[in-house]
């Protein structure tokens, strides 16, 4: 296909087209929720717990009640007034609106102050005491599976997913869920194995930091309510507040605008139903936005425990490898057991590996909740095994890369879950970080300053099984509008919609207008999350702009008018005037297989993503200060759709993760208390942090079953990072770190 390079032309699929509403941000017109005032709107301010673990004994509002501008202060007991049963959750319906009876971590909403000026709010939280029976708590994952200190006294799973079932109802537990897959004889092929390799590696937990934080209002009257909400997933707020409140779906309207940011903080349930039960407690408009720092008690990263443990045979094949996961998911499950259960089933890593068992377990414990970010648990896996293969081939004398290129998972093969692999350029991805980073050539070092380099590989199934639905309407003008209820937190997604749009109706890009996610206005769409986007969403706007272009083509047969007629040539025949317009519809399911008892199927995804990193870095071996000098990252993301997108998101992700390798990490007391829940102290990447070389490419590809070959790439380029630079710190001073971050002090303590 040709691919066009000015919007002149028609083809509009691989064009670097200018974000859409790029001009909109600059010139600050864009709208977001932040900037959104409505006539006698309250301000929400939230009262949180200071213990980990407790029953709640005593609130007290008197005095906060009594401050001059307070309009008034909830608790859970006037939720429960409207609300009998106030709980929500995407897997589990286990997180109060505001906490019931017992709090589960520092940090927990307990109270709200409601005001028309949000200091006077602040100021009045400060006036609210309460007083706990504190109760045992847990903090580690590996810890919670046998801790006598239990989280939730019984387990509500919310019934949407089959996996989950089996867990109603079960008591004196902390397991969210226990995915176990088994493939093979992996202990019996361990024991004939050439040779055994074991470690064990961890994440820790830190936080997704989109730069507009959380932010939710809500408006309401006696029979509807509107949400305007910084949201990824607005069609399941719509359906989870309608079940939540007994309501038709078509008295809920959700609405998003602009996302500064979301990277998974911003999915399913998280201000949403607290505005809106506050909004019909008030029978007045509510907004609550969060400080950056309250974001940290809102959702986070799992932290995990890996151990991983391979056969070898003489030839450096892998016959065998044991995966064992544990998932911090914090007190409340959010979408934990999907992430343990959908990443959970790649820990084995992208290697034909006949034998393999794996052992994924979703923990609660008192520590702020986890949920999505950036990967859905697939950077901390590869984290891991590709720490363990560097180690493997080291120990059997092999070169990193080689030992990778005898034992790549290639096209045909199954995977660990016994689905084949399709479109999925492992191969490619790996040859090409290899020569991009200059694998082989001798590094030039110092006395004290010591240089190495380091790659790794990683890949990712596509969340599934998964809807999207999508609306193009052609007017009589010849302009069109795409109607998807995909979030634009940054990513692009609304310039790609238009791309696809437009090279199926032969359209510039620039010319077609995409529709914000409205629940009264776009189709469902099951979320914005784990990089399914481009391939759902972009499927089902092809589909619905082919059917738009069927439609015209009907009409023009209609009329007698030529194929080529122009659109409004063609609507002023139809109605004698510019009158009309034509609308395509589409939707999007691809197919899926569920696991059977083993953990097994041949259709876990609809398509993979595949990415590497190489890194080089110069290590202090004086003080273990590490400095990243190149970072090379490669993907497969098919056809590229927008190259400088893709670019760019490549480019972005790794940075992220960069920050998650270097620099960040949540840091807890003793009882549980967040010590470093600001930028002052938690620590994201700044400018002077960045390699002096940053190289993103990606490989020539494509997904037959994507729109125009293309598939998503938002994560892609998280996998590879923290273990290729890991394992470049080892190639330089000889020493292995297992634990994120690595710090200067982490590796001058092994130096030492």
């Amino acid at each position: 296909m040709k691919r066009a390079t000015q919007a002149t032309e028609t083809p509009q699929v691989g064009r670097s087209v200018p974000r859409l509403e790029s001009w909109l941000k600059v010139a600050g017109r864009a709208e977001y929720v932040h900037n959104l005032r409505l006539p006698g709107m309250l301000y929400g301010k939230i009262f949180r717990s200071t213990v980990a673990h407790g029953r709640i004994r005593r609130i007290d509002v008197s005095a906060a009640q009594a401050l001059a501008g307070v309009y008034k202060v909830v608790t859970a007991r006037e939720i429960k007034e409207v609300l009998p049963d106030p709980h929500y959750g995407p897997a589990f319906h286990d997180q109060p609106i505001l906490a019931m009876d017992k709090v589960r971590y520092v940090g927990e909403p307990v109270a709200v102050v409601l005001a028309s000026d949000p200091h006077v709010a602040e100021e009045a939280v400060h006036l609210i005491s309460a007083e706990y029976d504190e109760l045992p708590a847990v903090y580690d994952e590996v810890e919670a599976m046998t801790s006598k200190a239990i989280v939730h006294d019984v387990l509500r799973p919310a019934g949407t997913f089959p996996d989950l079932k089996h867990l109603k109802d079960r008591k004196n537990t902390n397991v969210a869920l226990d995915f176990h897959l088994r493939r093979g004889n992996a202990a019996e092929a361990l024991k004939k194995a050439h040779r055994v390799f074991e470690h064990r590696f961890r994440t820790q937990q830190v936080m997704h930091t989109p730069l507009e934080p959380l932010v939710s209002l809500a408006e309401s009257t006696d029979s509807s309510l509107t949400i305007h909400t910084a949201s990824q997933s607005p069609s399941f707020v719509r359906i989870e507040m309608a079940r939540l409140l007994g309501w038709p779906e078509n008295r809920i309207r959700v609405r998003v605008p602009f996302l500064g940011g979301g990277f998974g903080a911003k999915l399913y349930i998280k201000l949403e139903a607290l505005v809106s039960l506050l909004s019909l407690i008030a029978r007045r408009p509510v907004k609550i936005s969060l400080t950056m720092e309250e974001q940290f008690f809102t959702i986070t990263k799992h932290a995990s425990t890996f151990r991983i443990k391979s056969g070898v045979d003489e030839h450096g094949r892998i016959v065998a490898r044991e995966c064992e996961v544990w998932w911090n998911g914090g007190a409340y499950a959010d979408i934990g057991p999907r992430v343990t259960q959908k990443s959970g089933f790649t820990a084995p890593g992208p290697y034909d590996i006949e034998h393999v068992a794996i052992d994924s377990y979703a923990l609660y414990t008192n520590l702020p909740p986890a949920g999505a970010l950036r990967g859905f648990g697939i950077p901390q896996l590869v984290w891991a095994y590709e720490s363990h293969t560097d180690l493997m081939a080291r120990e059997l004398g092999i070169d990193a890369v080689e030992f990778r290129r005898r034992n790549l998972l290639r096209e045909g093969r199954p995977q660990a879950t016994g689905t084949v692999m399709r479109d999925a350029a492992i191969e490619k991805v790996l040859e090409r970080t290899a020569a991009l980073i200059d694998w082989g050539k001798a590094l030039d070092q110092a006395k004290t300053i010591r240089k190495g380099r380091g790659i790794a590989l990683g890949f990712k199934a596509c969340v599934s099984p998964t809807t999207s639905l999508a609306m193009v309407t052609v007017n009589a003008d010849g302009s069109c509008i795409v109607y998807c209820s995909t979030a634009d937190m940054g990513q692009g997604s609304d310039t790609a919609m238009a791309q696809i749009a437009g090279e199926v109706l032969r359209l510039a890009a620039e010319s077609i207008t995409v529709v914000h996610s409205d629940t009264d206005v776009t189709p469902y769409d099951m979320a914005t999350l784990g990089s399914r986007s481009l391939f759902h969403m972009g499927n089902a706007v092809k589909l619905a702009a082919e059917d738009a272009a069927q439609k015209l083509d009907s009409l023009r047969k209609e009329l007698g008018l030529p194929a080529d007629c122009a659109i409004p040539d063609l609507f002023r025949k139809k109605y004698g005037m510019q009158a009309g317009n034509v609308t395509g519809t589409g939707s999007y399911i691809p197919s899926y297989k569920s696991p059977d008892a083993n953990g097994l199927t041949d259709n876990a995804t609809p398509f993979w993503m595949v990415g590497a990193s190489g890194a080089e870095v110069e290590v202090d071996t004086e003080t273990g200060q590490v400095r990243v000098t190149r970072l090379v990252n490669v993907a497969d993301v098919g056809t590229p759709i927008n190259p400088k997108i893709v670019e760019t998101q490549i480019s972005g992700a790794a940075i992220m993760q960069l920050g998650f390798t270097l620099h960040e990490k949540m840091l807890f007391d003793a009882q549980g208390q967040l010590r470093n829940a600001s930028f002052a102290e938690y620590k994201i990447p700044g400018f002077l942090d960045l390699p002096r070389q940053l190289v993103n490419e990606a490989v020539t590809a494509e997904q037959r079953t994507g729109p125009f070959g293309g598939k998503g790439v938002g994560e892609t380029g998280t996998f590879g990072v923290s273990p290729a630079i890991a394992n470049a710190i080892h190639d330089a001073v000889g020493v292995r770190l297992t634990e994120l971050p690595l710090t200067p002090q982490a590796i001058w303590e092994k130096l030492r």
